[in-house]
């Protein structure tokens, strides 16, 4: 188990074309759209009610309780945004917004250190009596990583200290001793949410009861069985009526954590703990622990993942289904997931030096996240999918939960705010240390600072990734220093160069990284040249729905054919494998630097023979150029289908 920190954002500067865009959306709009939507301001959305209920809690308001049990969990996400946003843009509007409702979340916390306001409303509601299904633990966690970004932004400690309060109270209730609850959270994320405050505080027993959460989860006999039977009298929060026992693997409850090996149940859920079994496992050094680590985002990420990146196939539980069981017209693939996903392979790469955690990181980045909203960052998609037919998704039951269009807001929100701390966070995921080695994770744009040998070195960055695959870096250094540079080199790179001032040099690779060591001069000048040309992707055999398709690809973009180029029926369109296949810029969607054209045929309809079954050789065909974009612009010039997976021949 390898020693690595990565490099705090607060010495990162993003300059990065690409994602610059997305920060300042997350600034400029994203985090003040959020806030309206939050207070019930956004015309013919869904209302949220979450800043009411804090209102309402606090004895500001009278009212009722509205929305889901875990609707805290979005305020909590959005100041988690904010505090991860002023550390890099400081803002004093933004910071007056924050501090009033922080007061606000103060007014509204128990004298003990309670603080949940459906239970507080609710007061007929008995606090930890449905640990399985009302999610307290679940929001303290989202509360608990907000005050911690918040007081790293700002080093005001007012919503850290309320948190402490409340983990105080939580760590009083639960854990091994004598009296205490043997329960854990239904939905998981205090766990990597404790193992924050642990690092942001120094106090070891918050690192403890994140151990206890993880370890006592899926002991015999199973608290949430003990809890369904004894304590709430087999009654379902959701349905307010007798309900069958909890689905255990649902929950990653059926054994426990150490002996799992298969991704199983709700996605997000089950990322959250994942994240936190590696956060524990590399504070303690726990090897079995990482070996479960290790197992799982195997089976994630070589039988349970779409080519975007996205996890969670069906729409039954927001689930993992079964090795291989990938459909694109019904998936869920829920953003939260695949944001839950990065957080994991962020923890397993400070663990184990390999590509294969920058490259699904990425995948991601370039593909599902930025895809999962509109450009103008008003909208969002829950679902992501790779196959959109919206007269199916209006009158399927079974696909409407597949949107042709983004939406406003969500009555479940979980979404929209991950995706804003996401990018608002994002400098703390391109660049590690060690005691010798500054690790490159990410190719974006900018600057870092960081202390290697006791030195300084900082590193500029250049790039115009994803479109192009030359990457420069210059070195900054007061006296020349010895130390490595680690590149990692993407999984779809099959040919590359290094170049140091103007030389072409030669270097090991380690676990899909080139390292560079050399005694380095201020202002030394490196290049990594990678060839990016278009490549046709196929999956596994086992992956049925995409059997006799491929997928187009350039470097860590994934393309998809839209109706508004293609016409309507995507679908009968067969790619020609034996012919030419080009790039080109796009007039009507000027933000894809790179789009991609191949011919291919298209099965035509109509004709003499309108049967609804015909025989193979009455099939009329005609020739057409494809044209395909990059799939994070989906959907941005007006509802039509779209396709990821194309037919080719």
């Amino acid at each position: 188990m390898s020693i690595m920190e990565h490099v705090s954002k607060k010495n990162v500067i993003i300059t990065d074309d690409f994602f610059e865009y997305y920060t300042k959306l997350v600034k400029d709009t994203i985090i003040p759209y959020q806030w309206d939507a939050l207070n019930d301001r956004i015309p013919n959305a869904e209302p949220s009610h979450a800043v009411k209920n804090f209102r309402i809690a606090a004895g500001i308001e009278e009212g009722e309780f509205y929305g889901f049990v875990f609707q805290d969990s979005d305020i909590a996400k959005w100041l988690e945004a904010v505090g991860h946003s002023l550390m890099t843009h400081p803002d004093p509007e933004l910071e007056k917004t924050a501090d009033a409702m922080i007061d606000l979340i103060e007014e509204a916390q128990c004298p003990d250190g309670y603080l949940d306001t459906y239970f507080i409303i609710n007061k007929h509601e008995e606090r930890w009596s449905n640990l399985c299904e009302c999610h307290e633990l679940y929001c303290a966690g989202h509360m608990i990583e907000a005050a911690v970004a918040y007081y790293e932004a700002t080093g005001k400690d007012k919503l850290l200290k309320i948190v402490c309060r409340f983990v105080d109270l939580i760590d009083s209730i639960f854990g091994p001793e004598d009296g205490k609850i043997k329960g854990y959270p239904g939905h998981q994320e205090i766990e990597l949410a404790l193992v924050k405050l642990y690092k942001a505080t120094g106090n070891i027993r918050y690192l403890k009861l994140s151990e206890f959460f993880i370890n006592e989860r899926g002991k015999e006999p199973n608290y949430f069985i003990y809890e369904w039977d004894k304590i709430r009298g087999r009654i379902s929060h959701w349905e307010k009526r007798v309900a069958p026992a909890p689905h255990l693997p649902y929950n990653q409850a059926h054994k426990p954590v150490r002996q799992q090996d298969t991704a199983v149940g709700h996605s997000v859920r089950a990322v959250y703990m994942y994240t936190a079994m590696a956060d524990i496992a590399y504070e303690t050094k726990d090897k079995e622990l990482a070996e479960a680590c290790t197992r799982i985002w195997t089976d994630i990420t070589q039988r349970q993942m779409y080519i975007t990146g996205g996890i969670g196939a069906t729409y039954h539980g927001e689930a993992f289904t079964f090795d291989y069981d990938l459909p694109n017209d019904t998936v869920y693939a829920e953003t939260c997931a695949s944001i839950g996903l990065i957080f994991f392979a962020n923890r397993m790469q400070k663990m184990n030096l390999s590509n294969e955690y920058g490259d699904v990181i990425e995948k991601i980045l370039y593909n599902l996240l930025p895809g999962s909203m509109s450009r103008r960052g008003k909208e969002f998609f829950y679902v992501n999918p790779l196959e959109v037919w919206p007269e199916a998704s209006e009158k399927d039951p079974g696909k409407q939960h597949v949107k042709a269009v983004r939406q406003k807001w969500f009555g479940c929100a979980c979404c929209p705010p991950n995706i804003a701390r996401l990018i608002a966070s994002l400098g703390d995921y391109i660049y590690s240390t060690d005691a010798d080695t500054i690790y490159t994770h990410l190719y974006i744009s900018g600057h870092v600072e960081a202390a290697i040998n006791n030195q300084r070195v900082s590193i500029s960055q250049e790039s115009n990734y994803p479109y192009h695959g030359d990457v420069s870096f210059n070195v900054s250094v007061d006296k020349p220093t010895n130390f490595k540079l680690a590149l990692r080199i993407p999984s779809w790179c099959r040919k590359y160069e290094i170049y140091v001032c103007g030389q072409k040099i030669e270097f090991d690779v380690k676990n899909g990284y080139a390292i560079l060591n050399r005694t380095w001069n201020d202002n030394d000048n490196i290049v990594l040249s990678m060839d990016m040309p278009v490549e046709l992707m196929v999956s596994h055999p086992k992956v049925r729905e995409n059997a006799g398709k491929v997928c187009i690809m350039r470097g860590p973009i994934v393309y998809c054919l839209e109706e508004v180029d293609n016409g309507p029926n995507l679908p009968s369109i067969t790619l020609c494998l034996d012919k030419e296949i080009n790039i080109q810029s796009c007039e009507t969607l000027p933000e894809a630097k790179v789009i991609v054209t191949a011919q291919g045929t298209r099965n035509v309809e109509g004709g003499c023979d309108e049967a609804l079954y015909r025989p193979y050789n009455n099939i009329k065909i005609t020739p057409v150029t494809i044209k395909a974009i990059p799939y994070y612009l989906w959907g941005n010039r007006g509802e039509g289908e779209m396709i990821v997976w194309i037919r080719a021949k």
